[in-house]
């Protein structure tokens, strides 16, 4: 992890950008007041995305399993569900 400040990544902004794609370094550019960004790969970026998506669905089955357990599940029948099948 590199940090870096404003001037120095406008400056060089093509060689920190390689860094984080070819590297998969991750780049903190620090700026005033605190407000820093930080600069990482699209495919760093995507990992993430997804990362975020599979917690989100775990724990969305976690409450599922949650209301079954404390009887609060509902009975569905399948769409298309042929009972003479």
């Amino acid at each position: 992890m590199l940090a870096v400040n404003y001037s120095t990544i406008r400056n060089k902004l093509k060689d920190y950008c390689d860094k984080a794609t070819d590297e998969m370094e991750t780049v903190i550019v620090t700026r005033k007041n605190e407000k820093n960004v930080v600069l990482i790969s699209l495919e760093q970026y995507n990992m993430l995305m997804k990362a975020i998506r599979n917690a989100e669905y775990l724990a969305k089955l976690d409450r599922a399993f949650d209301q079954l357990e404390h009887g609060s599940g509902q009975q569905h029948e399948l769409f298309g569900e042929d009972a003479n099948e």
